[in-house]
C-alpha cells in the first residue's frame, strides 16, 4: 500500500482526481502535470481538483519533478516501497486515496505520452459525470500498432464477457470514485497484474461488477516515446494472458452464462478532428521464423495440452510456406480456449502455468503473421472489420470453451 505520501497543499477532499503511475518519468511529468493543469481550469474551473503521482519510488528525479511542476492545481505525491514495481502497484494505492478523498471522478493518464492534450482530461471525466462507472479510450490506431489486443485481448475478452470494448488495456481510462472499493476488493490479484495486468484487470472487473463501462473517442492516435510495438512484447504478453486466464478462473460463474456480445457506446464523436496514425511496420519474416522456433521449444508441451484436433490444424499451419502462410481465427480460438482450460487445471502450480503461458507466445507471433498478410491492402477501417469479424469467430467457437473446460 502507501509507503510514502506527501501532500503539500493538505488537500483532504477532492471531487476529480487525475492521475500519473510512474516509474523513472522526471523527464516527461512535469510537462504531463501542466498539461492536465491547463485541461482541469478549462473543462472544469469550478470542481474541486487535485492531481496525483502514484510512483514506485523513482530515483531519477520524479518527485521533484512532478511537485515542482508549473500548475495551480494541488497536487499529491504517493510512493510504493522501494523494492516494489510495476503500474498494478501504483493504482492499488490510488483507490486508497480515492476513498480517502471521497472523489467522485477518477482519471488515470500515462506520463509519456508525448501528444497528450488538456482536451483529454474532459474526454475521459465527462462521461462520468454523464453516467458512465468505468470509461476506455478509443485512440486512433494504425492497423498494426497493439496486435496483441486486436488479435487476443479483445476477441478473448469479448466472447467471455459479452461487451465490445475494443481497447480494454489502453492503459488510460477513468471510473467513478465509489468503483475504487470495488478494485481493491476484486479477486485474482496477483503478480501479473501487479504489473501490467492491471489494465485487463480493472476492465475485466468493471464488465463483470455490471456497472455502466462506455468508451471515449480521442480523435488522436496515443503517441509514447517508445517506437517499436515489439519492445518488452514477451513481458507485456505473459502478463497480459496470465491475468485474463486467472480471471476465468475467479469469474467463471460469470462467463459461462455469456452468449453473445453487445454494443458499447462510444462518446465524444462529434465535433473532433481525427488525425491519421503513424505506419507502424512489422518484420513478418522474423515473426514467421519465431513461430516455427516455438515448435523446436514446446512441441511436446503443445501434444499434451491441445486436443489432437487442434494439434493437427497446428501443425499443417507450420508446413505452410510463408508465401501462403495463414492461421485460421477458428484454430487460434480454440488452442486458447484449450490452453486456458490447462491452465485452469493446473491449479496452483506457478511453474507449469508459467511455462503454458509462455508457449503461448510463438503462436501468438503467428497469428499476427497470419493478420498482417490477410490485412496489409486494407484501409484502417476495412482491418477494424476483419478484427470484429475475428471476434464473431471466437463467440461462435465458445461451446467448445465450455466444453474442455473443467468441472
Amino acid at each position: 500500500m502507501i509507503h510514502l505520501e506527501e501532500n503539500p497543499q493538505n488537500v483532504t477532499e477532492a471531487e476529480l482526481v487525475v492521475a500519473f503511475p510512474t516509474f523513472d518519468e522526471a523527464a516527461s511529468i512535469g510537462r504531463a502535470v501542466e498539461i492536465v493543469g491547463q485541461g482541469l481550469q478549462e473543462a472544469f474551473p469550478d470542481r474541486q481538483a487535485v492531481i496525483i503521482n502514484c510512483d514506485n519510488h523513482s530515483l531519477d528525479g520524479t518527485r521533484d519533478a512532478f511537485l515542482q511542476a508549473a500548475t495551480p492545481v494541488p497536487r499529491i505525491y504517493l510512493s510504493t516501497e522501494p523494492s516494489q514495481r510495476g503500474k498494478g502497484a501504483n493504482l492499488r494505492m490510488l483507490f486508497q486515496k480515492v476513498l480517502d478523498l471521497k472523489a467522485e471522478v477518477v482519471v488515470v493518464l500515462e506520463a509519456d505520452i508525448s501528444n497528450l492534450s488538456p482536451s483529454w482530461v474532459r474526454l475521459f471525466a465527462e462521461p462520468i459525470q454523464k453516467g458512465a462507472a468505468y470509461v476506455t479510450p478509443f485512440y486512433m490506431r494504425h492497423k498494426y500498432e497493439n496486435t496483441l489486443t486486436s488479435c487476443l485481448v479483445y476477441p478473448m475478452s469479448r466472447c467471455l464477457y459479452g461487451r465490445r470494448v475494443r481497447q480494454l488495456d489502453a492503459g488510460d481510462c477513468a471510473f467513478r470514485g465509489d468503483l475504487a472499493a470495488t478494485f481493491l476488493d476484486a479477486p485474482a490479484w496477483g503478480d501479473a497484474v501487479e504489473a501490467t495486468g492491471i489494465d485487463v484487470w480493472m476492465g475485466t472487473v468493471a464488465l463483470v461488477s455490471r456497472v455502466p463501462v462506455w468508451q471515449t473517442f480521442i480523435g488522436m492516435p496515443k503517441e509514447h516515446r517508445m517506437k517499436d510495438p515489439f519492445a518488452q512484447l514477451s513481458v507485456r504478453f505473459r502478463q497480459a494472458v496470465t491475468t485474463l486466464f486467472d480471471l476465468m478462473g475467479a469469474y467463471e460463474d460469470f462467463w459461462r452464462r455469456v452468449k453473445w456480445s453487445k454494443p458499447t457506446a462510444l462518446f465524444n464523436l462529434d465535433g473532433q478532428e481525427v488525425e491519421s496514425p503513424p505506419i507502424v511496420e512489422v518484420n513478418t519474416s522474423r515473426l514467421h521464423q519465431r513461430f516455427h522456433e516455438g515448435f523446436q521449444e514446446f512441441e511436446g508441451l503443445w501434444r499434451e495440452v491441445f486436443d489432437p484436433m487442434v494439434f493437427n490444424k497446428l501443425d499443417e499451419i507450420r508446413s505452410m510456406s510463408f508465401e501462403q502462410f495463414t492461421f485460421p481465427t477458428h484454430t487460434w480460438a480454440t488452442l486458447l480456449f484449450d490452453a486456458a482450460a490447462a491452465y485452469r487445471r493446473m491449479g496452483e502450480d506457478g511453474e507449469a502455468r508459467s511455462a503454458l503461458v509462455d508457449s503461448l507466445l510463438p503462436l501468438y507471433l503467428g497469428k499476427v503473421v497470419s493478420y498482417v498478410k490477410r490485412t496489409e491492402r486494407m484501409s484502417i477501417q476495412q482491418a477494424e472489420e476483419h478484427v470484429e469479424g475475428m471476434c464473431a469467430v471466437f463467440e461462435e467457437s465458445k461451446p467448445y470453451l465450455l466444453e474442455k473446460w473443467p468441472h
